[in-house]
């Protein structure tokens, strides 16, 4: 990641929750977008599938309350931090049996931002005192999402 998408990213962690970062979070950070990305095109597939449909549409992504809440939080916080166009290289689709429509594609971007926010609300729920998430912080966060999603 070049160091103008670093630095947007740290400025993004820190807004979304006082969160202070550094490379290797994100490394661990986008190993958690590719796995939670996959997760919903997962279910979004065998949704489409049961529908008898061989196109994924964005109503099969199971998009949450609370994740839709985070996409609007992400949405006022990216005005000024301009990280989406980040997402839209980092949120790469996996490969799956089905086809994504183009409109569910240009989505995972944005979902990526709201997983991204609640990623960073979940650290500070959890741990309010840690302003540097450790490997172990790391785990439990992403063990509580996959729980989850």
């Amino acid at each position: 990641m070049a160091v103008i998408g670093i630095s947007r990213f740290e400025r993004f962690f820190r807004a979304a929750a006082g969160l202070d970062i550094d490379k290797s979070d994100l490394r661990r950070y986008h190993e958690f977008l590719d796995a939670k990305l996959y997760d919903l095109l997962l279910i979004g597939q065998a949704r489409a599938k049961a529908s008898g449909r061989d196109i994924i549409e964005p109503f099969d992504l199971p998009i949450t309350k609370g994740l839709q809440e985070s996409v609007h939080r992400f949405r006022r916080l990216d005005e000024e931090i301009e990280v989406e166009p980040i997402l839209e290289l980092l949120a790469r689709r996996p490969p799956l049996d089905l086809t994504v429509r183009d409109v569910t594609d240009e989505r995972l971007p944005e979902i990526a931002g709201g997983l991204s926010y609640a990623l960073a609300q979940a650290f500070r729920i959890m741990f309010p005192d840690r302003r540097n998430p450790q490997t172990e912080q790391w785990e439990a966060v992403q063990r509580i999402f996959d729980l989850l999603l």
